[in-house]
């Protein structure tokens, strides 16, 4: 799966746990900062993703997550 169609997943599940407007998230987009995610809201996120892609992310590579591309890069090494 490219990268792309990754990121536009991702901007859904954003959009749907976080409910952060997605039209200015790129890969650069900080996960704390730009879209004020908590760890609940990480966790949240991750689940989602998870279940989205057909994937397990580990605790500790979920909480090192600081940008939208860090998600979209795992995902991409894992499908």
């Amino acid at each position: 799966m490219e990268k792309s169609a990754i990121l536009e997943k991702l901007k859904e599940i954003i959009h749907e746990q976080l409910g952060s407007e997605v039209n200015n998230v790129t890969e650069a987009t900080t996960l704390a900062e730009d879209l004020q995610a908590d760890s609940l809201d990480k966790v949240e996120m991750i689940m989602a993703a998870e279940d989205e892609f057909g994937i397990e992310i580990d605790d500790d590579s979920a909480m090192a997550f600081e940008t939208v591309g860090n998600v979209v890069d795992y995902i991409a090494a894992k499908v």
